[in-house]
């Protein structure tokens, strides 16, 4: 630890110089480059600990025999009617609902101080998050897969399989976009069963506002102007497009934008907060 002088404010502090200076010549290829060390980092720790991907086995398993049991016969007339409404709205449920582990883990991680260890590194203060965060795109395409598996064995068959290819896609990706949001939850907040119970909160009214179980035309009249807001639609239709006629469109479009909205405003906010919070 070397001393060196604050001129802006005439005192002396204690810190590390030459590991801040090193920070401020990384480059954007070599902050990408530590970020996917991080991602690895993150995928050992489901070799290690295989029981963090239990959720997303049995999740998309219970949750699709649950819905197609329940919805089928009003929704539809008949759960094989029902399979190709419901896995493109269940494929989107399930993978942000196991998003909101990454904002969980990541609190957790924090309050025993894994990432001071990162804080002591010549790294990018990004890559400790985006890596944390890309690690968990194992847990969603797992999530996707097994739905599609389930699907599959229930009687689904997808218009178009390379739709389905590219919606699987989509989600997962989805699913990164929104796990920054409980990153930011993660970071803010010291308790990682507090960061659990808000975002539920904030996602499960998002969730069945949605078309993602039922036509929006079934819902009342409030909540039909709702639902055709709600970006989880938006998510929802775009899936259901690909996967049903195999091609890109407008409601593919919206998805792509309201996931680089939440990117420009939620990448920066949290790196933003968790810089503050390891100072």
């Amino acid at each position: 630890m070397t001393v060196y002088s604050d001129t802006k404010h005439g005192d002396t502090k204690h810190g590390d110089t030459k590991l801040d200076n090193v920070r401020l010549r990384i480059t954007a290829a070599t902050a990408l480059m530590q970020t996917m060390v991080m991602a690895y980092r993150g995928l050992v720790k489901f070799r290690r600990s295989p029981q963090q991907l239990y959720d997303v086995i049995i999740l998309p398993i219970v949750g699709t025999v649950l819905f197609a049991s329940i919805f089928g016969g009003v929704v539809a007339g008949s759960v094989n009617d029902y399979l190709p409404f419901l896995i493109p709205g269940v494929l989107v449920q399930i993978v942000v609902t196991v998003s909101v582990v990454t904002g969980v883990q990541l609190c957790d991680d924090i309050n025993k101080g894994i990432f001071d260890r990162f804080n002591a590194l010549p790294v990018a203060r990004i890559a400790p998050l985006a890596g944390s965060l890309l690690a968990s795109t194992t847990r969603y395409a797992i999530a996707a897969v097994m739905t599609v598996i389930v699907g599959y064995i229930m009687g689904y068959r997808p218009e178009s399989i390379l739709g389905l290819v590219l919606g699987c896609i989509l989600v997962v990706f989805a699913g990164f976009v929104v796990s920054w949001i409980f990153a930011l939850l993660g970071v803010l907040l010291s308790e990682p069963s507090a960061v659990q119970g808000l975002s539920m909160l904030v996602l499960t009214p998002l969730m069945f506002a949605s078309n993602a179980l039922v036509p929006i035309e079934t819902m009342p009249d409030w909540m039909q102007t709702v639902a055709r807001f709600n970006p989880i639609s938006k998510l929802v239709s775009a899936i259901r497009e690909l996967t049903m006629t195999g091609t890109v469109g407008a409601d593919t479009g919206w998805a792509l934008l309201g996931c680089a909205v939440i990117l420009a405003i939620f990448v920066p906010l949290t790196v933003h907060t968790y810089m503050r919070r390891s100072t």
